[in-house]
């Protein structure tokens, strides 16, 4: 009857009275009985009355027992599964592949799209992730441009400046022994290896181990302090919905979905409590942020091999279709590790 009364109330948006759910029961519970039954449950802490004389909404924890129940229920139709990889793979030719944003930013499109509700995708931090290539190429003003290849095939440039009068020789055999070396560790990992090694080497690797670790301080740990993009969809979906009648609310969360740092955390805190499913989800209050205590905050990750390089997900009202919503943000993230991994070579640049 629980789950009976919340699908109702996501579907209408409205208090479910006894009498309704009376008549929706195929077991032909008078409206009596299901009024002693809903009394239970509001006892228990299930329900909620928003007004005298009023029907009962679900509180968050009926919203959690209802989504823990069907989590094995959840999913896509083959048409909307279909529609999704279109959206984000398009034909799936090498020169139409798409790029590693625009794959962020179509993932987020569609999340938004598919759950009528606001799609972020946090991009692969790329200090953190495995580094496949590094180059520096020397420009005409003495700067020095870092490229740095992951092992995702995601591609970062960095200008730096150095007071040493490097030629374009001297970089590239700082990139051959930095590649041949320290290929399939992260730009953190490398940084501090070079440290290490600078009082092991040989003096014939002296000056290419400092010209590494002056590259390396100006530009892969500035790159290693350095934020993953967010990608944003739907933000305006807020102001429609119901559920966020009050301005003030609707003004806060906008803020929200403006600060980059923050939807990092929001979402790196939900993905942590991923456990045996893919996919984490936070309704109500289990929220930490107070400006999202009034929403469902349904996230999940992609890997690339074995290592997590990103996550996902969707922030919406409470009173949404989680089985749907729930089906999307699992079916994208996953899509999202397939298209990673069978990206053709430099298709991500």
């Amino acid at each position: 009857m629980l789950a009976l009364l919340i699908k109702t109330h996501i579907t209408t948006g409205e208090p479910v009275g006894s009498r309704a759910i009376s008549r929706m029961t195929s077991e032909g519970l008078s409206p009596a009985t299901v009024r002693n039954i809903i009394a239970d449950l509001e006892e228990a802490g299930y329900l909620e009355q928003p007004h005298t004389s009023a029907g009962r909404i679900p509180s968050d924890k009926g919203y959690r027992f209802y989504v823990d129940s069907m989590l094995d229920q959840t999913g896509l139709s083959g048409d909307e599964e279909t529609a999704i990889q279109q959206g984000l793979l398009g034909e799936r030719a090498v020169a139409s592949w798409p790029s590693a944003d625009q794959l962020m930013s179509r993932a987020s499109y569609l999340l938004s799209r598919f759950s009528a509700s606001v799609g972020i995708v946090i991009s692969p931090n790329i200090a953190y992730d495995i580094v496949k290539h590094i180059d520096f190429v020397r420009l005409s003003d003495g700067r020095i441009l870092v490229i740095t290849v992951s092992r995702a095939g995601l591609v970062q440039d960095r200008l730096v400046r150095i007071d040493e009068n490097l030629t374009q020789d001297d970089l590239n055999r700082t990139a051959n022994y930095v590649n041949a070396n320290f290929s399939g560790m992260s730009l953190a990992a490398i940084r501090s290896e070079l440290l290490k090694r600078l009082s092991e080497e040989k003096a014939l690797y002296d000056r290419l181990l400092q010209n590494a670790i002056l590259l390396c301080e100006r530009g892969l740990s500035e790159t290693a302090q350095s934020e993953p993009e967010v990608f944003v969809e739907g933000a305006s979906n807020i102001v429609t919905k119901p559920d966020f009648g009050d301005l003030e609310k609707i003004h806060e969360l906008l803020r929200v979905f403006e600060e980059k740092s923050r939807l990092i955390k929001i979402l790196n805190e939900c993905v942590e409590q991923v456990a045996l499913q893919p996919v984490a989800i936070r309704i109500g209050a289990e929220n930490t942020l107070p400006t999202l205590r009034g929403c469902a905050v349904i996230t999940s990750y992609y890997s690339y091999g074995d290592q997590v390089v990103g996550s996902l997900g969707i922030v919406g009202p409470v009173r949404m279709e989680y089985a749907r919503t729930i089906g999307a943000v699992n079916f994208i993230a996953r899509l999202l590790e397939q298209a990673l991994a069978d990206a053709p070579a430099g298709a991500l640049n």
